[in-house]
């Protein structure tokens, strides 16, 4: 009798985590989860979470509030859009326009600064389009345009890709031809297959200080406008939106306290010998 009650109990356990997980998995798949809990929140993002920064804040918090985290991988405007479909409780994003467009409308809330880092444009190292000479990001990107060199673009509504766009309507260019490639792929698959072509890309710093080593046909052959300053915010539901929203609010909060502020800084220093993210205090200076 006492085998059957301990098997019922975990039968009514096991029926409990699976309807407490039901909203973190609806739709998208969790790509990752982090803890164990059965207090679940779910959160969208990109480069963060495929680079492991998500991970370690996650790690961080759950261990303090018994929490677990479902991600989802998705660039910034796929992020945003499972946030308006009630999909995911946090999106953490660079998508600076879409993002006020959001909390305006009353769907998200609590749009707050949590870091940077900023975009390269990087290509062949014998530089074709001859973009290292350029003044700004418009005219690189016009160079490449006029020698016609191969451009990856991902191509997928991500922030990279909204600023890509803006690049190019500031330089007076509406990208085609063969030379402009739509790979639909996420920031370090593109990065690879520009390595791998002899294409131009515009890719996140972070990004490609965790994967240089592998990069051996590619150099950084434009970096420093201030428009290539790439800035995240994070954003929720609103309150009593979602079963997790308490937590991504509370997380939220984390990220944008000291210790959460210290991972975000620190970062990437034991893997590759630098951080590779700057802090929400330096990107303060470039959120507009």
């Amino acid at each position: 009798m006492k085998r059957y009650r301990n098997f019922f109990r975990l039968l009514l356990v096991f029926i409990l985590l699976i309807s407490l997980f039901s909203f973190a998995y609806a739709g998208e798949k969790c790509t990752e989860v982090y803890g164990k809990s059965q207090a679940v929140f779910s959160l969208a993002t990109g480069s963060p979470g495929e680079l492991g920064l998500l991970k370690a804040l996650a790690d961080s918090f759950n261990k303090e509030q018994g929490t677990s985290m479902c991600w989802k991988k998705a660039g910034s405007g796929k992020s945003l859009k499972l946030l308006k479909g009630k999909e995911v409780d946090i999106a953490m994003v660079h998508a600076p326009a879409a993002e006020k467009e959001a909390v305006k409308a009353g769907w998200a809330i609590k749009r707050t600064l949590i870091g940077s880092n900023e975009f390269y444009i990087v290509g062949p190292k014998d530089d074709p389009a001859a973009i290292a000479r350029a003044k700004d990001a418009p005219e690189a990107y016009a160079r490449i345009a006029k020698a016609k060199a191969r451009f990856l673009s991902r191509g997928d509504n991500s922030g990279t890709h909204k600023k890509e766009l803006a690049i190019w309507k500031n330089a007076g260019i509406k990208p085609s031809g063969d030379w402009y490639i739509e790979t639909k792929a996420f920031m370090m698959a593109t990065l690879k297959q520009a390595n791998n072509e002899g294409g131009y890309f515009m890719t996140d710093s972070s990004t490609w200080i965790a994967g240089r080593k592998e990069m051996g046909n590619l150099g950084i052959l434009f970096k420093g406008d201030p428009f290539l300053i790439n800035t995240y915010h994070a954003l929720c539901q609103p309150e009593g939106a979602t079963p997790g929203q308490k937590y991504a609010s509370d997380f939220i909060d984390f990220v944008k306290s000291d210790k959460g502020q210290k991972i975000i800084q620190t970062y990437g220093a034991d893997l590759y010998g630098e951080g590779i993210y700057n802090d929400a205090a330096y990107a303060k200076k470039y959120d507009h």
